[in-house]
């Protein structure tokens, strides 16, 4: 599995766009009536998607997610049942790019209305955590002289999904979520408005809790197990340092491992971050050799019973608790 193949291309987010938002001005006033429930059924790609549309919809929608708890959304494959949901629901809310078996699913579909995440919010390309990969020395500036196929390939590489883990971003799709649910079934518009409000300015306090948290560190350098921290480590002044790049299954090169051991050294790294959907072999190898801690730092592509928190929120307040004890807040 290669991830990097499957982050948002340049061109996409455009794409994105206009599926994402165009889709809803076609939209008849009875979509709503026209799920397998009496209410507005949605179907969410992964957690993050599903968490937004609860919150969002509330006593209005019936929300489905195709990744099962404790499920690595990359893996994700559709099955026929899921196909079925799909094609009864009144609302797919997925996240391009980010599950390509989804991406596909849902233009099959004849849903009327899909709402794509990476339309919503601009992504930006954190691929230059991934020093294991051949060529990493290209710059931007190359790109002009690179061959066709090698400008396809850059683009293929380009976009970063993990957006809800920076809560400003994840805010933004949040009001691009409510706009898209309010014409999807205007009946209940007032709502979703409400509730969307209520979910932003619960995001913009968790935004100042981790601005306030993380002003004053020993250190800005943190390690993970693999780069899905970009958008939460620019947002707060910090530096991603990832073992595996982009993909969470890629094993790091010895030359790799030996530049990280160096620069906790050089940086006052103390600890080695892992996640809960994916081994932490390569983690704790590394934290042995360098003499540093292990921990906890959730990506959030779902809950389970490892989770250190019952929703987004309780979760990312873990993460920040983690990250403060990591880097030395004062």
């Amino acid at each position: 599995m290669n991830v990097r193949r499957r982050l948002i291309s340049a061109t996409a987010v455009t794409a994105a766009t206009a599926l994402g938002l165009g889709a809803l001005s076609a939209c008849s006033s009875d979509s709503a009536a026209t799920g397998n429930t009496d209410k507005f059924d949605v179907v969410a790609s992964f957690y993050p998607m599903a968490f937004l549309a609860e919150q969002i919809g509330g006593d209005h929608a019936n929300v489905t997610s195709l990744t099962e708890p404790g499920q690595e959304p990359h893996d994700l494959e559709i099955s026929t049942k899921q196909r079925a949901q799909l094609e009864e629901a009144d609302a797919a809310l997925f996240l391009k790019g980010l599950q390509p078996a989804v991406d596909e699913a849902v233009s099959q579909t004849g849903i009327k209305t899909k709402i794509d995440a990476a339309g919503l919010t601009t992504l930006e390309d954190h691929g230059s955590t991934e020093h294991e990969h051949e060529g990493e020395g290209e710059g931007e500036g190359e790109k002009g002289h690179a061959e066709e196929k090698g400008n396809a390939e850059e683009e293929e590489h380009a976009r970063d999904p993990h957006i809800w883990l920076d809560p400003v971003k994840y805010a933004e799709v949040a009001e691009g979520v409510g706009k898209a649910f309010e014409k999807a079934d205007p009946d209940h518009a007032a709502d979703y408005k409400k509730n969307t409000a209520a979910l932003v300015k619960k995001l913009n306090g968790l935004d100042g809790d981790f601005e306030n948290g993380l002003k004053n560190t020993k250190t800005k350098v943190f390690f993970t197990n693999h780069a899905a921290f970009g958008y939460l480590a620019e947002r707060y002044g910090l530096t991603q340092e990832a073992i595996s790049g982009l993909d969470p299954e890629s094993e790091p090169s010895a030359a790799r491992v030996k530049e990280l051991q160096q620069e906790a050294k050089a940086d006052g790294v103390t600890t080695v971050f892992y996640e809960t959907l994916v081994s932490d072999k390569t983690a704790k190898t590394l934290a042995k050799d360098a003499k540093l801690k292990t921990d906890v730092l959730d990506p959030l592509e779902g809950i389970t019973d490892k989770s250190r928190g019952d929703d987004y929120f309780q979760v990312m307040e873990a993460n920040l608790k983690a990250l403060q004890a990591a880097l030395g807040a004062k």
